[in-house]
């Protein structure tokens, strides 16, 4: 139980550090929605989701009412379509249909976001995968909360560079087709290396196979009050800095153990994960760039950035695995350019670079995330780019992706404005020298010799 210093305490973090659950997600299995004739399964997948998710947004905010904080989203995954669509769908405008079906059950219900027009290819495509894949670019761009993901990469399995090679293709033609909008859509779509199946946080949340009917996770985000925490320990050694950062993430994940709880019981769905990751928004001291600045660098970015992010990330963890039975997802620090107001100054100073923000990749929760580059960036370099960021997460057994908005018409020194959440970004420059030909080889890359551990 949580006593009433505690509540106090929380209040106190909601009113003046930026403390909110970000997101309650609603996983539901759509497996039983199978059939081979696509109306029908259209069918079946509205009336599964408009059902388990019916209260989703009444239950939400009434949790909001009752214990004073914010949750930001209201959020569903389900089962990757490639493998739910599968059997119904003959070409990719067959899986737009379903991405269209997918957003107006969504809005339904009233969900912000829905995640799972996802495929897992990390060792190769089937036929359903591909037309997925291909089908990507319309199905976002004529959809407001569908949300997008490809696993191309695991430890298990290697890295599957003709995976790899078509999305930077695919990345480029959903910029081309949103580009009116300032390539907005590739907001909604993330690639992966070892995606986890009980991720909450969207655009790479899909509800995996190995899950229960229908589950609710929960992901909570707090850079704020890790910031305000640290404030009060400056010039303090290192032992004191992590058992600040454990405490005050053993606070934060307490607040997203009772929402999880207390939304799994009105709803009467069974409790998964909660997922303490520090994540961001543009909302000046919310920053997790702030906190590495607050450890003592003069901009994330500078030396001993990525040994800071290290020491973040783990205390994160340690501290939020104490508060909660069940942690999973990401759990750790996000490190979004476009979200982060603190980045994005980083960018503009010139204190961080794509390959610096690779680096910091080894010891965060994600990687490359909402990162704005030029329109006429090759899709071999893209593929390059998400190649090194899927090889990180191969060889050191974790969770990496790239979330790349190459915004068309736009070029280094210009940037974009996204809005709410999502913030704005400066381009940032992209190495120049080709890939082409380690791109066109074709194949994977095989797995490593420490993934054979059976």
């Amino acid at each position: 139980m949580i006593n009433r210093y505690e509540v106090f305490e929380t209040n106190n973090m909601v009113e003046h550090e930026n403390l909110d659950v970000r997101t309650i997600t609603i996983g539901i299995s759509l497996l039983e929605c199978i059939d081979s004739d696509l109306n029908k399964l259209n069918e079946n997948i509205y009336n599964r989701i408009t059902t388990v998710a019916k209260d989703l947004a009444s239950v939400g905010e009434k949790i909001e009412r009752e214990f004073g904080i914010p949750i930001v989203n209201k959020r569903i995954s389900v089962t990757p379509i490639a493998l739910v669509g599968g059997s119904a769908c003959k070409k990719p405008e067959d899986f737009v249909t379903i991405a269209k079906t997918l957003d107006r059950a969504a809005e339904t219900v009233g969900a912000n976001l829905i995640g799972g027009y996802s495929a897992l290819v990390s060792k190769g495509m089937t036929t359903a995968d591909e037309m997925l894949i291909r089908s990507i670019p319309k199905a976002l761009c004529s959809t407001q909360r569908v949300c997008s993901s490809v696993n191309l990469a695991s430890t298990k399995t290697g890295i599957n560079m003709d995976a790899v090679k078509l999305m930077g293709e695919i990345l480029l033609e959903v910029a081309e087709e949103s580009k009116d909008r300032d390539s907005v859509d590739c907001m909604k779509l993330v690639v992966f290396c070892n995606a986890p199946d009980d991720n909450p946080f969207m655009a790479g949340a899909f509800h995996g196979v190995t899950e229960a009917d229908a589950i609710i996770n929960v992901g909570v985000s707090g850079p704020g009050v890790v910031k305000t925490a640290l404030e009060k320990v400056r010039g303090e050694n290192f032992e004191v800095l992590c058992e600040t950062i454990k405490k005050t993430a053993f606070k934060v994940t307490r607040v997203g153990q009772l929402v999880a709880q207390e939304a799994s019981r009105q709803l009467g769905i069974p409790f998964g994960i909660v997922d303490l990751s520090l994540a961001p928004t543009p909302a000046v001291g919310d920053s997790v760039a702030d906190i590495l600045c607050e450890i003592g660098l003069e901009y994330a970015g500078a030396p001993g950035t990525t040994a800071a992010l290290a020491l973040l990330n783990d205390q994160v963890k340690k501290g939020g695995v104490m508060a909660s039975s069940y942690v999973g997802g990401l759990s750790g620090a996000f490190i979004p350019v476009s979200e982060d107001q603190g980045m994005i100054n980083a960018v503009e100073a010139g204190a961080i670079t794509l390959e610096k923000l690779e680096a910091m990749t080894c010891v965060c929760s994600v990687g490359l995330d909402m990162i704005a580059i030029p329109g006429d960036t090759k899709a071999t370099t893209i593929s390059g780019i998400i190649a090194d960021e899927m090889a990180l997460g191969m060889i050191n057994q974790k969770t990496t992706a790239a979330r790349l908005i190459p915004v068309i018409g736009k070029g280094v020194g210009e940037s974009v404005e996204f809005g709410g959440l999502f913030g704005y970004a400066p381009i940032m420059p992209v190495n120049q020298f080709s890939c082409d030909d380690f791109i066109n080889r074709g194949g994977r890359i095989p797995a490593p010799i420490h993934s054979f551990k059976n």
